[in-house]
């Protein structure tokens, strides 16, 4: 839905609603939307469908594709887990391409459209992988250390490869689009929505990730990873089905042409004018038109000041072009972007700490007794839902109490701002890693000392504990992100929160590889280190998880300076620009709201 193919009624419908640039959106067809038809709750709704159900499918295969790798494709472990890591790395890194097509070209509903199907055909190369032998190694049991078991190779491992790679794009590309389309359902004025909005949304990932968790992962156990990879393919099938049934009630985004662009030109008219001195009245940079009907003050701080150059007008006659003269608004998105680098940066300790809790902490969880009857046995996997069973009735509480109490207390719409949020949920993430290495410690101790298998539910407690951090961080990630992008990038600047998972990921593996380089007897990495072992019982996993519990200890300090230097920016002045983001808005409509402020 490109602006220059819309009809003229649209464009006019554009226009007119430059006074509340909220409103800005079309239907499916390119008319403008009807406030009475488009939008709101019933369309979100439809969104939250595709976000359980994509996340029901995805989940099942990520969180037991290490299950798949070791036992059917027959990687070591180490690599298994890297494998994985590296997987779910790249669907949170492929979110960039996601928003960066939805925002510049696609629009996020077309987007949605698109890499759902390939998402589908990535589960199903899967499921045609796990049914045919020939497309996997002969059967061996990998546990079994007298007996050495063929790796997959040649054509088989590139099936796998294949699959996966589809199922990263098609995932990675959907995740931002979900969340930014359903939160466009929505006036930006109208915080408590929005903020609700989130909180659903982590709902409906909640218990996409239980039935996961539970019956998915159970039917990957005693049905046959095909089946299970098949029927992932079929709740997926269901997520789209979801999405196009709301297609006659959502409001759209028409894309505005490749955002990089304006980003690239404030870098080339900055460098080209550095010589120029910044004058001390903003307002006489460069501005849009001042007689726009919604134009308000504009916070400007000197963070990021020689950006401001890009600016400054020069005396000659001729106008100028625009990689060498921007205005206000694009330094203030540049600003915004280079601010909000750090906040990033400070959640990928975080991830990798989940990066555990997804290989190392299935693999312990198979070293124990899985039994909860004599005759039914829990799957490794399917521990990971015991968070989110939690999780269920925490964040309808959350909503209903802990949202209601603290507005009253802070004044903030959202009960905690987006920046306390996520820094509560840092916070906790430390402790999930001292519950692991106390019971990897007594779970290792057990068994070499009293030949005694401790129950699987000894690891719930890391996986609780992460579960309420992860509620705090990754929803208040979402949230932060999206209330500081400006209209033409909502799904860039929301794919960066899934980045952050990406870089978790991959740190995930560079650590694991360092440290068995480094703990090795003889540094080279020839002879096993803490995880150099398929088995766990000769690691040393405990270690490992002390030195993620002290690195997401500093790394919680880190946050607390970064998120400090965010909210109190230098002191700021005010010049004219049009309102382009929600905490501008925000600011002219409630000025009590304590809620971060973007400053350029």
């Amino acid at each position: 839905m490109d602006v220059h193919g819309l009809s003229e009624e649209a464009k006019r419908g554009l226009h007119t609603s430059e006074e509340s640039s909220d409103d800005l959106g079309v239907d499916f067809r390119g008319r403008p939307c009807r406030q009475d038809k488009h939008g709101g709750t019933r369309a979100a709704v439809f969104v939250l469908g595709l976000q359980a159900f994509e996340m029901m499918a995805i989940a099942a295969v990520g969180n037991n594709l290490i299950t798949y790798v070791f036992n059917e494709m027959h990687f070591p472990l180490s690599k298994a887990a890297n494998l994985v890591t590296n997987f779910i790395g790249t669907v949170f890194l492929v979110s960039l391409l996601g928003g960066f097509l939805s925002d510049s070209y696609l629009g996020s509903f077309r987007t949605m459209l698109v890499f759902g199907v390939i998402e589908i055909s990535g589960f199903i190369l899967l499921s045609v992988q796990a049914h045919l032998p020939q497309l996997r190694p002969p059967e061996c049991n990998m546990k079994n250390t007298t007996t050495h078991c063929l790796e997959a190779n040649g054509y088989k491992v590139a099936t796998l490869y294949a699959a996966l790679c589809l199922v990263a794009l098609g995932s990675g590309c959907l995740k931002p689009n979900i969340i930014s389309h359903g939160a466009d359902q929505f006036q930006r004025k109208d915080l408590r929505k929005l903020s609700s909005f989130f909180n659903a949304a982590y709902f409906a990932f909640s218990m996409g990730q239980l039935i996961a968790l539970t019956l998915l992962v159970w039917v990957q156990t005693h049905s046959g990873m095909d089946i299970g990879f098949g029927v992932s393919a079929l709740v997926m099938a269901a997520g789209m089905i979801s999405l196009a049934a709301g297609t006659n009630f959502y409001r759209n985004k028409p894309p505005r042409g490749s955002i990089f662009t304006p980003i690239a030109q404030v870098f080339v008219a900055a460098i080209t004018k550095r010589k120029q001195i910044c004058p001390s009245n903003p307002n006489m940079l460069h501005q849009p038109s001042t007689d726009l009907v919604g134009a308000k003050p504009l916070l400007h701080s000197n963070k990021f000041r020689f950006l401001d150059k890009a600016c400054i007008k020069t005396q000659s006659k001729t106008m100028e072009s625009p990689w060498k003269l921007c205005t206000v608004e694009q330094v203030h998105q540049v600003k915004i972007l280079l601010s909000v680098i750090p906040i990033f940066a400070c959640t990928i300790i975080f991830n990798t700490i989940l990066a555990q809790l997804q290989t190392f902490s299935v693999q312990q969880g198979s070293s124990m007794d899985t039994h909860i009857t004599k005759t039914f046995q829990i799957p490794p996997a399917s521990l990971q839902a015991i968070p989110y069973i939690i999780l269920i009735f925490v964040v309808p509480l959350y909503e209903t109490f802990f949202v209601p109490l603290c507005r009253k207390l802070t004044g903030n719409d959202s009960g905690i701002s987006p920046l306390q949020r996520i820094g509560a949920g840092l916070f906790l993430a430390t402790f999930s890693m001292v519950a692991a290495a106390l019971v990897e410690k007594k779970r290792r101790e057990s068994f070499l000392e009293q030949n005694v298998t401790l129950s699987i539910f000894w690891i719930a407690p890391q996986f609780l504990i992460f579960g309420l951090s992860e509620m705090f961080t990754a929803v208040g990630l979402v949230e932060f992100f999206y209330k500081q992008s400006s209209q033409s990038m909502q799904s860039f600047l929301t794919a960066m929160t899934y980045c952050s998972y990406s870089f978790g990921f991959y740190l995930s593996s560079v650590l694991v590889s360092a440290v068995n380089k480094v703990t090795s007897s003889n540094g080279s990495g020839t002879s096993e280190g803490w995880l150099g072992d398929n088995d766990l019982n000769k690691d040393r996993l405990d270690l490992f998880y002390w030195l993620l519990a002290t690195l997401s200890f500093i790394n919680f300090f880190n946050y607390l300076f970064w998120s400090r230097w965010y909210s109190f920016g230098p002191s700021a002045t005010h010049h004219r620009a049009e309102v382009n983001s929600l905490e501008e808005l925000e600011d002219g409509a409630n000025k009590d709201s304590k809620m971060e402020m973007p400053r350029i």
